[in-house]
């Protein structure tokens, strides 16, 4: 596949973020993006933290609104967003009237919809459960897009959607491209590695597009590789991030240390960091979390690649509540990470699920959006960790259940990756 040149674009800085109205005199007013030259206007539905929104916004397009049910992703995307009218609640208690009447007259040219993916999720055990009801919320989507009638619809969902099927055993891929067709629309899939667009982690997920427009080139070229051979096909391509190029000039901290407001305290080595730094003089949500002495020497026993199952015998984990070893290890808790390769892929519980390359604790939240490409004014609200969600329900607690910043960040969509979608379909359009 032929690479294309790469060179990446200054991106809207944290001054543009802030509406017109905003007082803050220290705002430069040419760095808020001027609304009214943006050609093109997106609806997200779905939108938990906004990475979708924000690729589309660095691309030059104008977020006219968001639907999310979540109150804490809500206010992180609200904050961030603060020029788009977002709803919030249950999508499927959303009327058609709602809809029309919050955007019958500025009728969206793109609906997005990063649909719950859970049921679909390889991380899932009954993955493909044509029980679960996240399976279905394609549905509201649609239901709105024929509303709407945009000219684009973009769905993002995990690469396993492809495998799903319903009670009546059809796929779920060919029952959305069915009733995406019925609307009028061409349809394409594809899945998409975020590595191919410049962002230090693997992660795959599966894009359906709808277009009304004849697109020649639906989804965009790979901009990124992680071989280091000159191959035929990559030699247009530029390196990669690792992890490290990553994350390397975020403050240091240890377990327990950090806060949700830093300024920083080293440069940025790599163009990377300072893609990501742009309009920035600090960073947010840097907070490691607390860990246990014995924990601390646990991480610290394990080289690149190892996880808790590689520890010394002395250092495995302990039953709840008791002296006992425990006879559940999970080969995929706390897994060290190579400084010199991209991440794997980061999930909604990403904050059990790795440890720093050099450092002995999880990653911050904030170390977890930079591998994500959000950049460092992007803020998210709400608390770090929240109680298992499986606990709240099971207690009855669901007023407490919500998307804790690490939850945000692990559900997003990568706004390079959403950008570098956003680009080839307005170069089309």
């Amino acid at each position: 596949m032929a690479g294309r040149s790469n060179t990446l674009s200054p991106l809207p800085t944290a001054n543009a973020r802030l509406g017109a109205g905003d007082d803050r005199t220290s705002i430069s007013s040419h760095c808020t993006p001027n609304y009214q030259n943006m050609k093109y206007s997106v609806l997200d539905t779905f939108a938990g933290a906004g990475g979708f929104s924000l690729g589309f916004q660095w691309a030059g397009a104008h977020i006219i609104g968001a639907i999310e049910i979540d109150e804490w992703a809500g206010e992180t995307f609200q904050f961030n967003h603060p020029n788009a009218h977002l709803i919030k609640g249950d999508i499927k208690g959303i009327t058609d009237e709602q809809i029309l009447d919050t955007f019958g007259e500025i009728k969206p040219h793109i609906i997005l919809g990063g649909i719950p993916c859970q049921g679909f999720s390889i991380c899932n055990q009954n993955k493909g459960d044509r029980q679960d009801s996240r399976n279905y919320m394609f549905q509201d989507l649609i239901r709105i897009s024929s509303l709407l009638q945009p000219e684009i619809i973009i769905i993002e969902n995990v690469p396993n959607l492809i495998k799903a099927k319903t009670t009546n055993r059809q796929l779920v891929i060919d029952l959305i491209m069915s009733k995406l067709r019925h609307l009028g629309y061409q349809v394409n899939y594809q899945i998409l590695n975020a590595t191919d667009y410049g962002i230090p982690q693997v992660r795959k997920r599966l894009f359906i597009l709808a277009h009304r427009c004849d697109l020649t080139h639906p989804f965009p070229q790979p901009t990124h590789t992680t071989s280091n051979q000159t191959e035929l096909f990559t030699h247009n391509l530029k390196k990669c991030p690792s992890l490290w190029e990553a994350i390397s000039d975020l403050p240091d901290i240890d377990a327990g240390e950090g806060a949700e407001e830093m300024e920083y305290n080293k440069c940025p080595d790599h163009e990377y960091q300072q893609i990501l730094r742009n309009g920035s003089d600090r960073v947010f949500n840097h907070k490691a979390m607390k860990h246990s002495q014995r924990l601390v020497q646990r991480f610290a026993s394990m080289g690149w690649g190892d996880s808790t199952s590689d520890v010394p015998n002395h250092l495995r984990p302990l039953k709840r509540n008791s002296h006992q070893f425990s006879d559940k290890i999970y080969d995929q808790n706390n897994r060290r990470m190579s400084p010199y390769k991209p991440c794997n892929t980061i999930p909604a519980s990403f904050y059990a699920n790795f440890v720093h390359p050099y450092k002995n604790r999880n990653f911050t939240a904030r170390e977890g959006a930079r591998i994500q490409s959000f950049p460092d004014w992007y803020v998210f609200k709400g608390k770090p960790t929240v109680v298992s969600h499986k606990l709240l329900e099971r207690e009855g607690r669901l007023a407490e259940k919500h998307l804790c910043q690490y939850n945000q960040i692990g559900n997003a969509v990568p706004p390079l990756m959403a950008k570098a979608i956003a680009e080839n379909l307005f170069k089309q359009l």
